[in-house]
């Protein structure tokens, strides 16, 4: 049986002539590093669903700090009342846990002014106006906020104290109100102080908005949307609901150079961070949004999420923002210029 001759090397004077170096492949850009946000406690798990969900200003400061040292760069935080683990949003209960949290890391703090779908925009304001964030939470539009199915999970005798139960079950009739003067108002405050916001997207209608108030010159770029999946009343926990809202996001804030992050609730955190990850976006992960770390298993702290948000992101060959380079990414006014 007779083999083909190998091709024999050309000689110089065969080779091709140089190419110009524009015309040889060219290295991608490097990508920015991911942001991991982190929301330690929030409005809407309940301290009877979780020992290890933070309750006084001294449980929110420690997890807040562990979150930071497991890698968190941004810090998105609630305060609860201290004697039975109600929401509130008096700046009284924010400002020892903020103090703390200032004093012993650089993580750039991040203040809700969602509070909880229960309060008035007045009710929700009031930490923000007081303490001038480099970064507060926005929501992007009015919704219905259905929590009434943790129920199931959690039905009123395992609850401690009658509010938890009143928070579930008046769910069903609850409207999240956050209109168009609404979401202007906090624009224009936030604007006055230098606080910029993390954009919280609900649904498709959210983009629009906030394309709406970028088209009117009250939201400049770089833009930090943080899409949220899971919750009934807004966009589901699919994986083509993510790459929906993705497309929708590049097609009306593309221009404005945006900075994409993903949240995803409950059993969804991890998997969603992950997919978004894959797709150029930032990850929000903490016990606001979820209790678990895996299948039936409650997570013992945020900072746990944060481990595991990192593991998936050093597999996919991602390096993790350090607060100043989130700073940065999100053209924040620095730690220097807050009120706390």
């Amino acid at each position: 049986m007779a083999f083909a001759r190998p091709q024999e090397s050309a000689s110089a004077s065969t080779l091709p002539p140089s190419l110009p170096a524009s015309a040889l492949p060219q290295p991608s850009p490097a990508r920015p590093k991911v942001i991991i946000t982190c929301a330690p406690t929030g409005a809407i798990h309940t301290p009877s669903m979780s020992p290890h969900l933070p309750v006084t200003a001294d449980q929110i400061a420690q997890a807040a700090l562990e979150a930071a040292e497991a890698g968190a760069a941004v810090l998105h935080l609630h305060a609860r009342s201290p004697l039975d683990g109600r929401p509130s949003q008096d700046p009284a209960l924010f400002a020892p846990f903020l103090s703390r949290i200032k004093a012993s890391c650089d993580a750039v703090i991040n203040l809700t002014t969602g509070g909880s779908p229960h309060m008035t925009v007045h009710e929700r304001l009031r930490p923000v106006l007081e303490f001038a964030p480099e970064l507060a939470s926005l929501n992007m539009g009015t919704m219905n906020f259905g929590l009434y199915p943790m129920l199931k999970r959690f039905p009123r005798e395992r609850l401690a104290h009658d509010w938890e139960w009143l928070h579930l079950e008046g769910s069903r009739n609850l409207v999240f109100k956050n209109t168009f003067a609404d979401i202007e108002a906090i624009l224009e405050l936030g604007a006055a102080q230098g606080t910029r916001f993390e954009f919280e997207c609900y649904d498709i209608g959210h983009l629009y908005n906030l394309a709406h108030f970028a088209e009117r010159g009250l939201v400049q770029g770089p833009v930090f949307v943080q899409s949220v999946f899971g919750i009934l009343g807004g966009i589901g926990a699919h994986p083509e609901d993510l790459a929906h809202m993705r497309r929708t996001a590049d097609r009306l804030l593309g221009r404005l150079g945006y900075q994409w992050s993903i949240l995803g609730t409950g059993r969804h955190q991890i998997a969603l961070a992950s997919m978004g990850a894959a797709m150029g976006a930032h990850v929000r992960v903490g016990l606001e949004d979820s209790l678990w770390i895996g299948p039936g298993q409650l997570a013992v702290s945020s900072a746990e999420q944060v481990r595991r948000m990192r593991q998936v992101l050093q597999a996919l060959n991602l390096e993790v923002a350090t607060p100043a380079e989130a700073r940065q990414l999100l053209a924040l006014k620095g730690a220097d210029r807050v009120g706390f």
